[in-house]
């Protein structure tokens, strides 16, 4: 903006006659850097030209000081330009925007209230980009997750595919892929899905969702055994913080919690379907189940080292102390048994 406000009045205000002048002190000055002439003629000769640059400028004095009013306005707005814009901007922006706010991808803008409209902007936005190049691994790896946020599971499961097809495979898309699988067959972890958790947990073996998703494969199998040891390598391992870790514990009791005839494939399915407050309730609801069975069998002593998890996984240590004493008194009268359990409550901290 401001080149042309000050190109334009400098050609106004330059005379031929000094231009000259001044090409003549270049060229006297490029001529002592060659060598071409001495210092001291290059002097004498800056002097005569600097005469006759002074002689031309009191032949017209006005030429030189007299400065249009275009130009004063000219000035004006320069000025208005340069310090005032920026500071305007910025200002604005201070009081209106967001400058702490940090960036955020596509997929993370999916649980912000009040974005649908924005969200379907932007996967509009990337289907029309994947139109025009469908073999771009890196579109297929956004819009994968973000499809399977909104819901559109079918598709998610095409675009992870894609994904994995034009970009390679990696732990994390192998995962969702596997994961967008289990959500089409409503909570089953089907043959292809378990392949895509195999496959990931080949390349990263701690891949928590894959593990997890293992783990509930073996569950559904009727290898509860198998999941629960599964699951308790995974809260061994895990940070404190974990936001998985609840999750895995809730699937942990479960397992804990179910004997022999315990919920087949299709419990566990429609228990995935559960939020959280009715999957705990689920839960608690089978603990307490095993329990009451314990007083009729009380020589169960699987159901005992069952009930002793269920009540550790779910944070309740006074009623795993009192079945503790339960358990005592039930196999007292069968050392091997009994000491099964005696083993279990020093893993589990209970005899202190």
């Amino acid at each position: 903006m401001l080149w042309p406000l000050g190109r334009h009045a400098a050609a106004r205000r330059d005379d031929p006659d000094v231009l000259i002048y001044r090409d003549q002190l270049d060229e006297i000055e490029r001529d002592r850097a060659s060598g071409l002439i001495g210092s001291g003629e290059a002097e004498a000769a800056r002097v005569e030209v600097a005469r006759r640059l002074i002689a031309r400028a009191d032949a017209t004095p006005g030429q030189e000081v007299a400065v249009p009013a275009s130009a004063w306005r000219r000035r004006i707005v320069a000025v208005i330009a340069f310090v005032g814009l920026p500071l305007v901007a910025g200002t604005a922006y201070l009081a209106w925007g967001s400058p702490g706010l940090p960036g955020q991808p596509l997929a993370g803008r999916i649980g912000a209230p009040g974005q649908d409209a924005s969200i379907d902007v932007l996967i509009a936005q990337v289907e029309a980009r994947l139109a025009q190049n469908p073999k771009d691994g890196r579109g297929w790896a956004v819009l994968a997750p973000v499809y399977l946020r909104v819901g559109r599971i079918d598709d998610a499961v095409t675009a992870y595919r894609n994904a994995v097809a034009f970009n390679g495979e990696t732990a994390p898309m192998l995962s969702g892929l596997g994961e967008a699988e289990v959500m089409v067959a409503n909570g089953v972890v089907t043959q292809a899905a378990k392949e895509a958790f195999d496959r990931a947990l080949a390349l990263d073996p701690q891949d928590v969702k894959s593990r997890y998703f293992v783990g509930l494969a073996a569950e559904q199998d009727g290898r509860p055994g198998e999941a629960a040891d599964l699951w308790r390598a995974m809260l061994a391992s895990a940070p404190a913080d974990a936001p998985w870790a609840g999750f895995v514990r809730n699937a942990l009791a479960r397992v804990e919690a179910s004997s022999v005839g315990g919920p087949n494939a299709a419990d566990v399915a429609a228990a995935s379907k559960l939020d959280d407050a009715q999957r705990g309730d689920m839960i608690q609801g089978m603990v307490a189940s095993l329990a009451e069975r314990l007083k009729s069998d009380p020589a169960n002593a699987e159901g005992w080292l069952r009930l002793l998890r269920s009540y550790i996984v779910l944070g309740e240590r006074d009623k795993a102390l009192a079945a503790v004493a339960d358990a005592r008194r039930a196999l007292q009268s069968e050392p091997d048994k009994l000491q099964r359990v005696e083993q279990l409550v020093k893993e589990l901290g209970l005899d202190g």
